[in-house]
């Protein structure tokens, strides 16, 4: 529920980690990454209920880890809207709960990735070493027309892309320089967009600064990045490849709110297998151990999915 409106049907695998598990083996799953559902990214809120918020759900997470261990990892949630508070949530779940991650949205209640009072968080993410993962909320503030085909197909990819584009060209990545960031779906459209945003960010540079050298800078920015592969197509995972490396790509699943009939999340990965975009060595580790490291997680030897 979002107040009184009904925002969504889920089952019981959303919240009871014993169903999560026999879907996991139906699916073949071994191990997977518990997260956030966006819309419970509550930056609109105020800061003492968001802290109150962000800390029950993390120790929510923290104890349905522990049920399986071996088999769930976690990604949590911080009270963005006050840096301080988000740094404190920050170093209290990852000292104390275990947390190996963050989720936040591609924009802080009005406020740009890029914007200088979130420096500090990103700067103390990078200090700890804990992964963020970037996460669209609903996409409507970043297109002009509503409804599912322009909010979920459009909106939510421009938001991420907007989203890329702050930590690239709004000099987070070269602040923070041992950050890891990954972005859903893709990175959005902003592999598609990169060429074009890249030389937009060139107007009105210098003349004594090299467009080549301009450019070669950007490219090993955006190769910091990490993205998931949920993209549908193969063609676009090919994109991402060329884009981040197949070393920064980790399987996306939106589970459980995927719907069956897309087809299962690994799909995209066996087909460009299949094209000769990737190898099956990089399908493989896409699908596993690419993100465990993306957590800061060495990946087991036999490990595959």
């Amino acid at each position: 529920m979002r107040g009184s409106e009904v925002f969504r049907p889920v089952d019981e695998t959303c919240w009871n980690p014993l169903s999560r598990l026999d879907a996991m083996d139906a699916g073949g799953i071994d191990v997977q990454v518990l997260s956030p559902v966006p819309i419970t990214l509550t930056t609109w809120a105020s800061s003492s209920l968001a802290v109150h918020f962000a800390r029950a759900q993390n120790d929510a997470f923290a104890l349905a880890a522990q049920i399986a261990p071996a088999r769930f990892k976690w990604i949590g949630s911080v009270p963005l809207q006050d840096t301080d508070a988000a740094v404190a949530e920050l170093v209290r779940g990852t000292a104390e709960l275990g947390m190996l991650g963050v989720e936040i949205g591609t924009e802080i209640n009005g406020r740009e990735l890029d914007d200088h009072s979130l420096l500090p968080f990103f700067e103390a993410a990078a200090d700890l070493g804990v992964a963020v993962f970037i996460h669209p909320t609903d996409g409507v503030g970043a297109i002009r027309r509503k409804g599912p085909p322009h909010e979920f197909g459009l909106g939510m990819l421009t938001d991420t892309a907007m989203a890329a584009g702050a930590l690239l060209f709004g000099g987070v990545l070269e602040k923070c320089p041992a950050l890891r960031v990954g972005l859903a779906h893709g990175c959005g459209s902003f592999p598609w967009a990169f060429p074009r945003i890249a030389r937009g960010a060139t107007l009105g540079a210098p003349s004594d600064v090299p467009f080549a050298g301009r450019m070669a800078h950007f490219e090993e920015l955006l190769r910091r990045l990490w993205a998931d592969t949920l993209v549908f197509d193969p063609q676009h995972l090919a994109l991402l490849i060329s884009r981040f490396g197949s070393d920064h790509l980790f399987l996306g699943s939106d589970f459980p709110f995927y719907p069956p009939t897309w087809g299962g999340p690994t799909e995209v990965i066996d087909e460009a297998v299949v094209r000769g975009s990737c190898s099956p060595v990089e399908a493989t580790a896409m699908k596993g151990a690419n993100g465990l490291r993306f957590l800061g997680l060495d990946a087991p030897s036999d490990e595959t999915a």
